[in-house]
């Protein structure tokens, strides 16, 4: 599969998600916010980073970029997107997902090895996991607490579009301890955590999170 990777001005991680891309099997393209163009790419990531500076609220700007024009019609139609940290927040502003991001519950930056659990593996990016898998990944963020309202929470629970929960001690405020959620349809998942810093045994958290890349071949066929 062709899997793009968006770079926005302030990316951080977008070298870092074309290489999980690479190491999960797939061929990673590179794709330019500025650009109404997604290279005929079978599914797209949003990596982490401070896209526009984070200027006005993470990821407000960047979801007027003429690239996510083209992702959210995509993702209408099926096509996988995942968003990771930075790329979470602007899945939520271009109301691909419900939801926002706020500043961490301890007002501080963090940077730890995260345990977490799965709970929903029947989207793309998540097929690789079993249900209740409890993995690590690496986590790093300012502004990595997900809330909603009440109903939506409870939308979300009730309908299994919570794709992954903190275990342990929260690190971030997160309503109801969520590390990620997804779209109904299941083809768009926002991630607080970064699977792309944890796909190789010499460096972070050991490989936990290269099932995030594999995709398989889920994404062709459920999501076609």
């Amino acid at each position: 599969m062709k899997v793009g990777v968006v770079t926005f001005p302030g990316s951080l991680d977008d070298v870092d998600a074309q290489r999980a891309v690479r190491l999960g099997g797939h061929e990673a393209v590179a794709l330019w916010h500025g650009d109404h163009n997604l290279q005929g790419v079978d599914a797209v990531v949003l990596p982490g980073g401070f896209s526009y500076g984070d200027y006005l609220r993470c990821g407000a700007i960047s979801r007027f970029s003429p690239v996510m024009t083209e992702v959210v019609e995509a993702a209408g139609r099926g096509m996988p997107v995942l968003g990771i940290c930075n790329g979470f927040q602007i899945l939520c502003e271009s109301h691909l997902l419900p939801g926002a991001l706020v500043r961490n519950q301890r007002q501080k930056f963090l940077c730890l090895d995260q345990r977490l659990r799965i709970e929903r593996t029947d989207t793309p990016w998540t097929a690789a996991y079993a249900e209740g898998q409890e993995v690590v990944i690496a986590l790093k963020n300012g502004e990595g607490s997900f809330v909603a309202d009440t109903e939506t929470l409870d939308r979300l629970e009730g309908e299994g579009q919570v794709v992954a929960r903190y275990l342990g001690e929260n690190p971030n405020g997160s309503l109801r301890d969520i590390a990620g959620v997804s779209n109904e349809r299941g083809n768009v998942v926002g991630l607080m955590p970064h699977p792309e810093h944890s796909v190789e045994e010499l460096c972070g958290t050991g490989t936990d999170g290269l099932g995030f890349f594999a995709l398989a071949t889920l994404a062709a066929e459920v999501f076609a």
